[in-house]
């Protein structure tokens, strides 16, 4: 399989159409469509680190979830970050490509592997008018919201759990993995008792109580990279003859 029909493959699987207006991903660097790929790396971010795992590996593609060029790059010189890494992976015939937003939204991706990561059945997407990337369901039987943060705790491995409560038992559940601080009032005009995301406004936070919901923060990267799993499944899918591996892209500390 070369690059380009392996991109073909995953862009026609995460279809462009579910993406935010926003949005930029898909290809995102590559300096030969025609190379064949044997190893595939995935990760939640290309970092530098990444790069440097694709390069030491010998890997032909790294796939992610958050976009290597996000913003418009003026120059490709090499005091850029995200210039920096597509002239290294162009200089090592390395492709890159990104399934953002669209990967959010998709049936099977970033929210739904976190609902089934946490137990919430029973789903549907819910969020603001054109952005309806979250997902809303049901953790049965009801438990307490200190029981529901130790099971996210144990269940994505994130060593901080942030939690503003406001007296209710668990049951209807609102997620979006990642950045999910707009997504809270949608949450609460569905009737969710609680919702989870990476990373929700203080001020928001403080709100709980007066706006009848549990807020629960578990970190942008834990609730996001479990998708890397169904990234890799994706990838097997197209050819069993690929080789891949998932890479942890970021080192968190808790100190």
């Amino acid at each position: 399989m070369k690059v380009i029909d392996l991109y073909k493959y995953l862009d026609a699987s995460i279809p462009p159409s579910l993406s935010c207006d926003w949005d930029n991903d898909g290809l995102m660097c590559c300096g030969d469509p025609e190379h064949e790929v044997k190893k595939v790396l995935i990760a939640l971010d290309i970092t530098e680190r990444t790069v440097e795992e694709a390069v030491k590996g010998g890997f032909d593609v790294i796939i992610s979830h958050h976009p290597m060029i996000f913003k418009k790059i003026g120059a490709l010189e090499p005091t850029v970050g995200s210039a920096r890494k597509a002239i290294k992976l162009i200089k090592n015939d390395i492709s890159a490509m990104s399934f953002h937003t669209r990967l959010d939204a998709l049936k099977g991706g970033v929210n739904d592997v976190l609902c089934e990561k946490l137990g919430v059945r029973n789903t549907v997407p819910f969020g603001p008018d054109g952005e309806e990337m979250g997902r809303i369901g049901t953790l049965d039987p009801p438990i307490s919201l200190e029981d529901f943060c130790a099971k996210i705790k144990k269940s994505l491995g994130t060593p901080i759990v942030l939690s503003a409560g406001c007296g209710k038992s668990v049951h209807k559940v609102a997620l979006l993995g990642g950045d999910g601080k707009d997504f809270v009032y949608s949450a609460i005009k569905e009737g969710a008792d609680t919702y989870i995301s990476g990373r929700i406004s203080y001020n928001i936070m403080v709100e709980a109580p007066e706006m009848g919901i549990n807020l629960i923060e578990a970190g942008h990267f834990y609730t996001e990279n479990p998708v890397c799993e169904f990234l890799a499944e994706l990838v097997k899918k197209s050819s069993a003859d690929i080789e891949t591996k998932i890479f942890s892209s970021n080192e968190i500390k808790v100190i």
